[in-house]
């Protein structure tokens, strides 16, 4: 039920350790250009999702309401905390393991092929969508991890509960969730990437970590007035 999220898992695992293998031998000048370019394609990606939204009103509104919950539970900021304290105990010495661990998330989890891919294989179809993914992220990890650290392989953990997650939901209720539903998540999710990319490309830090639970508060908002 969830094979194509453990193999995605593995993915992002085996590419972090090649970046870090990398990431020392690679000038300085040319990790900026691998981050700008990072940040240009997350800017590229979240807006061809966010375009996606025939409800924009719904995902105005969950994005206030899920900013309003996420900043009060004060989410970035124990996201952090957690990350400072995994690196704490594992004795790691990489300055930005935060920064990877939150980036890369992010960037794995938030995609169109995140929800339709893991709601494919929980309904019990092959999970086609997340081997491609698998790929694509298992080469993005590369370039993160060159670029942030060991904090992009411990991104896997999430993204095993998130996506995993979305298999089980899919094989409880996954008759029940329409296309509308899934393009306005993907929509909303296209506006927090759009967030990180700003944040990657140093434009302006934006705790995206706190926009979260939009994710939440749009499927409930399809659900009743989409």
């Amino acid at each position: 039920m969830i094979f194509g999220t453990l193999v995605n898992a593995g993915a992002v695992i085996a590419g972090g350790v090649v970046g870090l293998l990398l990431g020392s031998r690679i000038p300085n000048r040319y990790s900026v250009t691998f981050f700008q370019a990072i940040g240009l394609f997350t800017l590229l990606l979240g807006f061809s999702m966010g375009i996606k939204t025939t409800n924009p009103l719904l995902v105005i509104f969950s994005l206030i309401l899920g900013g309003l919950l996420g900043t009060w539970l004060n989410l970035h900021e124990r996201i952090e905390q957690s990350a400072g304290y995994i690196q704490k105990k594992l004795k790691l010495k990489s300055g930005s393991f935060n920064e990877g661990f939150i980036t890369a998330f992010l960037m794995f989890c938030m995609g169109t092929m995140t929800i339709l891919g893991a709601i494919e294989e929980g309904m019990g179809g092959e999970p086609k969508l997340l081997l491609i993914k698998s790929l694509m992220d298992g080469f993005s990890a590369i370039a993160l991890a060159a670029s942030l650290g060991i904090g992009v392989i411990f991104s896997a953990i999430p993204l095993l509960l998130y996506q995993g997650g979305i298999s089980l939901l899919g094989y409880a209720v996954g008759e029940s969730i329409s296309q509308t539903m899934i393009n306005e998540i993907s929509a909303t999710g296209g506006v927090l990437l759009i967030g990180l990319g700003i944040t990657i490309l140093g434009i302006k830090k934006i705790e995206v970590m706190n926009l979260v639970p939009s994710l939440l508060f749009i499927v409930v908002l399809v659900y009743f007035f989409g």
